[in-house]
């Protein structure tokens, strides 16, 4: 079962404000499409002084930053809204390999981060639960939770557990859960996997789905009698509750 998506707002109903910072023209247009989808009002700059201007004057409830831009890079946009007082949630953007860049952003006050190519839902998710986090965000309606069997996954805490164990997931392999369990009783094949886990990144191998099926099973079926990721041969993966 998929409980909806809860609606976010600010506390008095109004709609949460976002910033995203890139000089990708073609990124910034795409992730302010998803974020208006989602009801929020959305401002761009694509430098970071631009992003500074920007977000005196916008009040954002959250930014995306990426880390790499022309003048003043993302670490320096952070460090000055910080020593300005102010407290705004950041989601980096970083590049697949920076690791450093990771740490770095997350130690001079970063909150979250993602790794360029992502998927727009990821960056979303983060988002959400960033604002919810924060207190800046309200929530109407359901929570954002999937449910298959005893398993519970929470979309915006990135919260995963069997009965009541907690599962601690990396983020592929929680971006491969939730589509599992947004199919649930629908075979997919490794094809749909990878487009939608992996976009063109692994360059179709599919191979590494197999191998991240496996990372699942021992996480999320090890040392229970009933599975629930099952495999169908020649076609794809379920996840399913038992009958």
């Amino acid at each position: 079962m998929t409980t909806p998506q809860a609606s976010l707002t600010r506390p008095d109903g109004s709609a949460l404000r976002v910033l995203v910072v890139d000089d990708e023209a073609m990124l910034t247009d795409l992730l302010s499409m998803a974020l208006r989808m989602e009801g929020w009002e959305v401002k761009t700059a694509s430098s970071g002084f631009e992003a500074l201007q920007v977000a005196r004057e916008f009040a954002p409830d959250a930014m995306v930053l990426d880390i790499m831009m022309p003048d003043l890079d993302g670490m320096a946009v952070l460090q000055r809204l910080r020593q300005s007082g102010d407290d705004v949630p950041v989601l980096f953007l970083t590049a697949k390999d920076a690791v450093g860049d990771r740490v770095a952003g997350l130690t001079a006050g970063g909150d979250d981060y993602v790794t360029k190519p992502f998927s727009l839902e990821e960056v979303v998710a983060r988002l959400r639960g960033l604002m919810r986090r924060s207190g800046t965000a309200h929530a109407s309606g359901a929570e954002p939770i999937l449910r298959v069997a005893d398993l519970t996954l929470n979309e915006d805490s990135h919260e995963v557990t069997r009965g009541t164990s907690e599962i601690e997931l990396t983020a592929t392999e929680f971006e491969l859960l939730r589509f599992l369990m947004r199919n649930q009783r629908r075979v997919v094949s490794k094809a749909q996997i990878l487009d939608r886990v992996w976009d063109y990144d692994f360059g179709g191998r599919s191979s590494v789905v197999e191998l991240y099926i496996s990372y699942l099973r021992k996480k999320i079926d090890h040392g229970h009698d009933e599975a629930l990721i099952h495999t169908v041969r020649g076609v794809g993966y379920m996840i399913k509750a038992p009958q």
